[in-house]
């Protein structure tokens, strides 16, 4: 089962990172498949650790993949030399177990070595998950043809405006201006 979730590493001079990723449930942990080339993947080979956040907070999602904020509050955690996302509802802090390399998509096997909640999980939201999937989308725009963005945002439309409050209508917007952007891009 794959969970969308706000990973966050720090490279070996110790700066902090805070990306999306789908990250796969596992027996003892989780298997995370970044994309080459990228940040999480430099930071989790560089240090061997790293943290899975859980956060409905649809601004991170739509932030990072949009590059309308690049930096998220962050704060230590206890069992590895990372850092967690503020707005994280839980985290678990993981050590690499084993990585499978691959050109384009090598699959780092974690262990958690730690767990902690720090809010309560107050329900579903389908706007939040609307979010969630248009910034899937955007992270993919040169890979689908327009069409099918068009015909996908057209539908998560329809979760945001029966459910949207004011964060998710932010993050929202991002994404709108980051298709827009890609649309004129495309066409000039």
């Amino acid at each position: 089962m794959i969970r969308e979730t706000i990973v966050t590493t720090i490279s070996s001079s110790g700066a902090p990172h805070v990306a999306p990723m789908g990250a796969t449930l596992t027996d003892d942990g989780w298997l995370l498949q970044p994309f080459r080339p990228s940040t999480t993947l430099d930071n989790f080979l560089a240090t061997g650790c790293g943290v899975v956040n859980f956060t409905d907070d649809a601004r991170v999602f739509a932030g990072c993949v949009t590059k309308r904020r690049t930096e998220w509050p962050t704060t230590p955690v206890s069992q590895v030399p990372s850092v967690r996302l503020k707005a994280a509802l839980a985290h678990h802090e993981v050590t690499v177990e084993r990585v499978e390399d691959d050109s384009r998509r090598p699959r780092l096997h974690c262990r958690v070595v730690s767990e902690s909640n720090h809010r309560a999980f107050l329900g579903l939201n389908r706007a939040v998950a609307a979010v969630v999937e248009g910034a899937v989308l955007v992270s993919r725009l040169s890979m689908l043809p327009p069409e099918r963005i068009e015909a996908e945002f057209g539908y998560l439309q329809i979760a945001i405006d029966r459910t949207a409050g004011p964060v998710e209508l932010e993050a929202w917007g991002w994404l709108l201006d980051a298709v827009r952007a890609h649309r004129e891009k495309a066409a000039s």
